[in-house]
């Protein structure tokens, strides 16, 4: 098959953005839906980016954006539940009612963003519900609707939610208290990530598969918030909390009106988001290491465009 229409939900988030300009570099045409026209109007630039206000939740408005689409790529997860259930409408129902909506509209592709860890046994929420909707996609791969998922550990690059966060975060203290300090991740840069979902679009040799996508280098949790204070000049004692007071402060944050962490990121962070293997070969990608690229943009993150990364309902 050749894919030249795409729609991707959400396509205005971090990793999104990215996508959607490897897809307009590639002379796809591009469908963004969006909620909030001011996180998606810098999509504009690009001609043959279309922008369209939907709710993706609502099966009738969905069917509506993936018609006359050659692919969908769904991105949309959270991090953080605002009320309980949220992650099984994020991570389950949404990709039951894409599938439904591809089959409805004669859409052949699907590419579908998981996450390492994502297990329907696993010990958090958003774990199982990560889990439980790769499944579901996977189990819809078959002559009608050719599908791909990816498994990414934590991404980073510029105006992530992540390296940003502690940047923000080690302004306000000189003593940090880090919990799961051991925890592992294997970060991956944003622009590998859209480069394989890029590569992946007309690609069937992935066709029914699934990707774990790392970086080159594994780092403790604590590592990586004494890389970003080094990076940013800031003298900080970094103070690691046990298992015991790790539970007790994401209990105490999942209570704050702002979600920076709460006891189902606490459970998450008990399994290492680390690949069992090097970066798929099949995308000709050599992944792009930390150290080479967040310096750059971590020297320039501003205390005003802290909020930008603590806001939970953003896309990854």
């Amino acid at each position: 098959m050749e894919i030249k229409k795409v729609c991707v939900l959400g396509g205005s988030g971090f990793v999104g953005q990215h996508v959607v300009s490897r897809l307009y570099e590639q002379g796809c045409e591009v469908r963004v839906p969006y909620r909030n026209i001011n996180r998606a109007k810098h999509l504009t630039v690009m001609p043959s980016v279309s922008l369209v206000e939907a709710d993706v939740h609502d099966p009738g408005a969905l069917n509506k954006l993936l018609e006359g689409m050659d692919a969908v790529i769904n991105l949309v997860g959270i991090l953080h539940e605002r009320k309980r259930g949220d992650f099984q409408r994020a991570h389950v129902e949404l990709p039951r009612k894409v599938v439904d909506a591809c089959r409805a509209t004669g859409v052949k592709r699907l590419l579908h963003m998981s996450a390492l860890g994502a297990s329907q046994e696993g010990l958090s929420r958003y774990q199982r519900s990560k889990g439980e909707g790769e499944a579901l996609v996977l189990a819809a791969h078959g002559e009608d609707l050719a599908v791909t998922t990816f498994r990414p550990s934590v991404i980073f690059g510029p105006e992530d939610s992540f390296l940003n966060l502690f940047a923000g975060l080690l302004r306000w203290t000189p003593v940090f208290p880090l919990g799961s300090p051991h925890a592992k991740f294997q970060p991956v840069h944003v622009g590998d990530v859209a480069q394989a979902y890029a590569a992946s679009l007309n690609n069937s040799a992935t066709f029914g598969q699934s990707y774990e996508l790392c970086g080159p280098k594994v780092y403790a949790l604590q590592q990586l918030v004494e890389f970003v204070a080094r990076v940013k000049g800031m003298e900080r004692m970094i103070w690691p909390l046990d298992d015991e007071m790790s539970s007790l402060q994401a209990m105490f944050f999942g209570l704050l009106p702002v979600k920076l962490l709460t006891h189902d990121n606490y459970l998450t962070l008990k399994t290492d988001a680390v690949c069992a293997c090097p970066f798929p070969e099949v995308f000709g990608i050599r992944p792009a290491a930390l150290e080479a690229e967040a310096p750059a943009y971590l020297a320039g993150v501003k205390p005003q465009r802290f909020e930008r990364f603590i806001d939970e309902s953003r896309d990854r």
